[in-house]
């Protein structure tokens, strides 16, 4: 090959490559720094993760919801929501109530020592257990501003094709902490060992529900 055709070719590449993997390497990032908190849907996985119980489809669902939420930020659907001001209000109060509901549900079910071999199973039902992952996702309003609205901004900032690589890396970053923090928890199952331990446990996931409810109800 004609060395100056090489190197011109090469020339086009090499911008194109770095600027990728620049992308995707942003939206990474980007997703982990606002997945990676204390909420009512990581709070479950862990949960679902030290019970061992449903933790594949829990997993598939919180990661391909933010997936979807992700591709429509991408897409423009963030300027819709930034304007969709009784959506939103209609999910946080959709969101409140289910959270309260499941704040009270932990608390009652750590104070009941006979709940607690139940307990350890987790969700007692696949469909149960789907269904509260998809809840605890879709009826957070806050997920529709960080995902969809602000995720979405900055994605398209980077223009083109590139915004694409950046919501990649943003899902791939969903992918890795779900399955680490649903599968990786169960390392920690043997802490859990006592019913004592438990019950401290749903006293903690009950207060972080609660509180979150709260929050979202004066916000």
């Amino acid at each position: 090959m004609d060395p100056k055709k090489h190197s011109l070719v090469y020339s086009r590449v090499r911008p194109y490559g770095r600027s990728v993997t620049t992308a995707a390497g942003a939206g990474l990032i980007t997703g982990l720094s606002l997945i990676v908190a204390i909420g009512a849907q990581n709070a479950f996985v862990l949960r679902q993760g030290l019970a061992r119980q449903y933790v594949g489809p829990v997993v598939a669902v919180c990661a391909l919801s933010d997936a979807v939420l992700i591709a429509a930020g991408v897409s423009g659907i963030g300027a819709i929501v930034a304007h969709a001001g009784w959506v939103l209000e209609v999910v946080r109060w959709l969101g409140v109530a289910f959270l309260a509901a499941y704040g009270v549900v932990s608390l009652h079910r750590a104070r009941r020592p006979d709940t607690l071999e139940a307990a350890r199973a987790g969700v007692p039902s696949r469909k149960g257990a789907l269904g509260r992952a998809f809840a605890l996702t879709w009826l957070n309003p806050h997920v529709y501003l960080d995902t969809v609205l602000l995720l979405g901004s900055i994605a398209n900032q980077h223009g083109g094709t590139d915004r694409w690589w950046f919501a990649a890396g943003a899902c791939i970053g969903s992918v890795l902490w779900f399955t680490g923090l649903g599968y990786g928890a169960g390392a920690g199952q043997r802490l859990l060992a006592t019913p004592r331990a438990w019950q401290v446990l749903d006293v903690l996931i009950g207060l972080t529900m609660l509180a979150i409810a709260l929050s979202l109800a004066l916000s």
